[in-house]
C-alpha cells in the first residue's frame, strides 16, 4: 500500500489549468482500486503502487490529449512496507499529537 501526492500541470496553457486537472482526475474512475482526495494543489492517491504508476501515466496523457505540448508532473511517493497506511491514518496521527 503506498500514498502518493500528484500534481500533474501543463505548461504554457494560461492562468487557469483547471480543465487540464478535470481530464486528469476523470481518467481515475477507470481505477476503482484507488482510493483518491483531490486538493488545492495535489491529488493524493492510496493503493497498490503498481496501480497508481499506471494510473498517473493515464492522467499525463490526458493532459496531452486536451492538447498541451508540455507537461510537468510533480510526484510525493510514501511506501511504507513495515505496516498498512491510509490517508485518514496519516492525518489522524498528526491531530492526535496536537492535541497532547
Amino acid at each position: 500500500m503506498a500514498i502518493v501526492a500528484v500534481s500533474i500541470s501543463p505548461l504554457g496553457e494560461g492562468p487557469s489549468v483547471s480543465r487540464y486537472v478535470a481530464a486528469a482526475e476523470k481518467v481515475l474512475s477507470g481505477y476503482p482500486n484507488i482510493k483518491r482526495q483531490i486538493g488545492p494543489m495535489f491529488t493524493t492517491l492510496e493503493g497498490d503502487l503498481a496501480d497508481i504508476w499506471q494510473a498517473i501515466r493515464a492522467m499525463q496523457e490526458a493532459v496531452f490529449e486536451l492538447g498541451a505540448g508540455r507537461v510537468v508532473s510533480t510526484l510525493t511517493i510514501d511506501d511504507r512496507r513495515d505496516k498498512e497506511i491510509t490517508m485518514e491514518g496519516k492525518v489522524k496521527a498528526v491531530e492526535e499529537k496536537l492535541h497532547e
